[in-house]
């Protein structure tokens, strides 16, 4: 601190250096003489360096303590060597969105110029400033947002897998499994999150630091003590990964329903503890074995960022950090609150402000203001309504949680993911509205953006009409009721998810293609004895801290995969699942084709591409007529993938925290086992105890909307079949294209990418991100994104690139206090509130459901006795 206090009261902006006033000299004879010249040489000299240090600051994108650290580092590296780190950080971060364009260009002006290296002396400044990039790159992080809440320093001495945080952990994997599926089926759903474990974990272990008795024993010459003293920021984390694989409830669990229930398939035996067990922890062990093996190519690069776990870090280092150096926001105002109480001033007014949009005014949530005015006007809804309509309003909502909707938090995800996903929903757009108003696939008979299925009568779809008692297909009663039909949005949809599996794999091709050679030969060497590390771990300051602690063996991680693997082959095949053991290693090698290219993206921009759609199509395409198979196949694919990602985000996690592997592996192997035992028992006791669960009628709303969803899908997919909906002769045959013009966008960027290699905008065009943009429709619209847009760039254009030291400072820690507060405040809300029905009934609390926003207009409408599509018996 003491160099804080000699230095000016900001951080992140250069102190302004007063010019020294005239002052007099006496002489003799009372005559006064003005400053002598070598004051004012000094005085601009010393304004001459800040303004250097400013553009350096500015240029390299760092505040000024990472500059003063760094400076230090810089002045050993000799010109070769930082050529040398230069060559290795331009391939990895050429072509990467979040390393700052101006560092690249500079570093592309050093290596390419060779009067650089001939005479040295001719640049000093540039050359210094590659010292000190070489500096950053290699003592820290390159990436400002890291900088700002992650540490580049450990000790090792510091306690984090004690008594007390597994003790704390485990009751928090307890207790939010169990709420989290008691609640589950209900209509609507609550679920605590783990940053509620987070936020209540921090007090709960002071006090059992300040009450708990310095008492334990000595195991493996390790001493194990009820209180080994102060709370540790690596407990806290440890304690905040297991919270945060047990939350979700195992997917399997919509398999168990819908087959035991007897409104669905009536299958007694999927009452049966030891079949539920295992299904459930195969897909969530797969997953662990998938991230395991897939660390050195998601977890250890630098590149891969993981925005969601910066917010994390960052509250979990406002609990656990003293230091408190003011910073410079706007109008020159210095801001000196600590992170903490930031964070506790923002969690209490956004604990206070959701009760608005969320209990007392519903319509600030739903802020669909140009209905008001014409609430049964079509046209006017169609375009700017937010329940059933395309959310073109440009202020569509006063609730930050609408912003949240698919973690795509605008303080959290870097500026070009929200601004590429923006595009994409405004090109989709006029997609979905062309489809709508040209009638194109009958979509003016319905909804223009509804995630239903419907019939040709423009009815909801009934399945029981196209299967028999059983729930297998019915070719006679199909043949004699109707295909199915969807939504404009939902057309729209489907086209740019086929559209979204292509781009991804051929982005990490051509984007990625080196790293991932680099991740395959760490893959190989970690099955040596002696393993060189590669290139972009040296470089990386957390891998060379981590390798202070053991590492875990690649064999644990597969005896881990082969064990869930064992799992779902006896499930499948020890009870009368008329499915094949083969869905498990098909599902899985969908699973391990794109665990990788969308692990990549999602560290990178945020954006997850889940597998769902590729599963349903895939599988049902394999097992047609068969939804079990289907719904298997679904798991194995989509479900495994999507838990090795969350699996590596919670490696990064530990990674920049510098938890031991080791701890870190049997941390999330022991919670998610509990977690899952805790499931399968309410899961067991809400089939027993609950009257008439999942239907209309059930006890405490429990109606399983999401059980009902998945049977939809599960017979559409399965037991109807893809053949039939998307085959050559089906009636969305053509929204196939989506596949090609997945890859053809990519390849477009990547070629003028190669022809235009200096252009900024470029650098920050994401395809697979525009493309992600076109899966935000039915029954989202472009009112939950728009938003975030002007929203980013406030915070990662104007504040980071101006105030570097107070948007480092407060960034993360504001997106973690309005994510606190809105969990505690909805679950205040659900139990002392919604959960007795204690409802306002006013008209702020209904003037967002009227007209067209009730029930969505439609286009076109049939005569009594009509329908649309094809004639009866043109179909089959």
């Amino acid at each position: 601190m003491a160099g804080d206090e000699k230095r000016a009261a900001t951080s992140g902006a250069a102190e302004e250096v007063p010019r020294p006033s005239a002052v007099s000299v006496n002489k003799s004879d009372d005559t006064s003489e003005p400053f002598s010249y070598d004051e004012d040489d000094r005085y601009f000299y010393a304004t001459q360096q800040q303004q250097l240090q400013t553009a350096t600051e500015h240029d390299l994108n760092v505040t000024e303590d990472d500059l003063l650290e760094a400076k230090e580092l810089a002045s050993q590296y000799t010109l070769d060597e930082v050529r040398d780190i230069m060559i290795r950080v331009r391939r990895i971060h050429e072509k990467d969105p979040n390393f700052p364009s101006t560092v690249i260009q500079k570093i592309k002006a050093f290596l390419d110029n060779e009067s650089v290296f001939s005479n040295p002396e001719k640049h000093q400044h540039l050359i210094q400033e590659m010292k000190l990039e070489a500096a950053l790159v290699t003592s820290n992080s390159p990436y400002a947002e890291v900088r700002a809440v992650v540490s580049n320093k450990d000790d090792v001495k510091t306690p984090c897998s004690t008594i007390r945080s597994w003790t704390i952990g485990l009751f928090f994997s307890l207790v939010l499994a169990f709420i989290n599926q008691l609640f589950d089926i209900r209509q609507p759903a609550i679920r605590v999150m783990a940053n509620v474990a987070q936020l209540l974990a921090y007090p709960i272990g002071k006090a059992a630091e300040d009450w708990l008795p310095d008492r334990g024993f000595t195991l493996c010459g390790v001493r194990h003590s009820l209180n080994p003293g102060p709370f540790s920021k690596k407990e806290h984390m440890l304690i905040t990964i297991m919270a945060n694989v047990a939350y979700n409830t195992p997917y399997t669990n919509y398999i168990i329903w819908v087959q035991y229930l007897p409104q669905y398939f009536d299958q007694a035996y999927a009452k049966e503890v030891g079949y539920q067990l295992l299904i459930a922890l195969a897909t969530n062990f797969i997953g662990y074995g998938m991230a395991g093996i897939c660390r050195r190519f998601l977890v250890y690069p630098s590149y891969c960022v993981w925005p969601a776990s910066l917010v994390t870090i960052a509250l979990n280092s406002a609990f656990h950090t003293e230091a408190n150096p003011p910073v410079e926001g706007p109008f020159r105002k210095v801001w000196r609150i600590s992170r903490i109480k930031f964070f506790y001033v923002m969690f209490a007014a956004m604990f206070v402000w959701f009760w608005f949009p969320n209990y007392i005014w519903v319509g600030l949530s739903k802020f669909n203001w140009i209905s008001w005015i014409a609430p049964g006007h079509r046209d006017v809804n169609v375009i700017t309504g937010i329940n059933h309509g395309l959310g073109v309003n440009p202020f569509p909502t006063w609730d930050w949680n609408v912003l949240l909707w698919d973690s795509a938090d605008p303080l959290m995800v870097p500026f070009f993911s929200t601004l590429n996903r923006f595009i994409g929903v405004f090109a989709s757009f006029w997609v979905v509205l062309i489809f709508w108003y040209k009638n194109v696939y009958n979509t003016g008979y319905l909804p223009v953006n509804t995630n239903r299925v419907y019939d040709h009568f423009g009815r909801l779809y009934n399945i029981s009409m196209a299967t028999d008692d059983h729930g297998l297909f019915n070719q006679e009663k199909y043949s004699a009721y109707s295909p199915p039909f969807l939504g404009a949005g939902n057309v729209v949809i489907y086209m740019f998810f086929f559209g979204i599996y292509t781009s991804t794999l051929t982005y990490a091709a051509l984007y990625h293609r080196h790293e991932i050679i680099m991740g395959f030969k760490a893959l190989t060497n970690s099955f040596r004895k002696k393993t060189p590390m590669q290139e972009e771990r040296v470089l990386d300051v957390h891998s060379r801290l981590m390798k202070a602690y053991p590492e875990v063996p690649e064999w644990w991680y597969m005896i881990c995969l082969a064990v869930a693997i064992a799992f779902g082959i006896g499930g499948v095949m020890g009870w009368d699942t008329h499915t094949s053991p083969g869905v498990v290693f098909y599902g899985l090698a969908l699973s391990v084709v794109f665990v990788i290219p969308v692990g990549i993206i999602k560290s990178m921009t945020g954006i997850e591409v889940t597998l769902n759609v590729l599963a349903e199509f895939v599988g049902g395409s394999l097992v047609d007529g068969n939804a079990l198979a289907m719904n298997f196949f679904k798991s194995f694919g989509y479900v495994t993938c999507a838990h090795a990602i969350w699996f590596c985000n919670d490696l990064k996690l530990a990674h920049y925290v510098k938890i031991p592997p080791r701890q870190t592996f049997f941390a999330q192997i022991v919670a998610t086992f509990i977690s899952t035992v805790v499931c399968i028992g309410v899961l067991n006791f809400q089939m027993d105890a609950i009257h008439g669960v999942c239907t209309p009628d059930a006890q405490y709303k429990l109606t399983c909307p999401g059980v009902n969803t998945f049977f939809t899908a599960s017979v559409l997919w399965g037991t109807v079949g893809p053949k039939k909906t998307f085959g050559h002769q089906g009636q969305y045959s053509a929204t196939l294209i989506g596949f090609p013009l997945g890859v053809l966008i990519v390849v477009f960027f990547w070629a003028l990418g190669k022809k235009f290699p200096h252009s900024t905008w470029l650098r920050q065009i994401h395809p697979v991100a525009i493309m992600y943009g076109g899966i935000v429709w039915a029954p989202y619209n472009m009112s939950y994104v728009w938003p975030s847009v002007p929203i980013a760039y406030f915070s990662w254009i104007y504040l980071k690139s101006r105030f570097l030291g107070l948007w480092s400072k407060y960034n993360f820690v504001l997106s973690a206090a309005w994510s606190c507060g809105i969990a505690i405040a909805g679950i205040v809300i659900f139990f002392s509130l919604q959960y007795t029905e204690t409802d306002l009934d006013w008209w702020g609390n209904q003037v967002s459901t009227k007209g067209c926003e009730a029930h969505g207009c439609r286009l076109k409408h049939l005569a009594p006795g009509e329908y649309f599509g094809p004639r009866m018996g043109d179909f089959s």
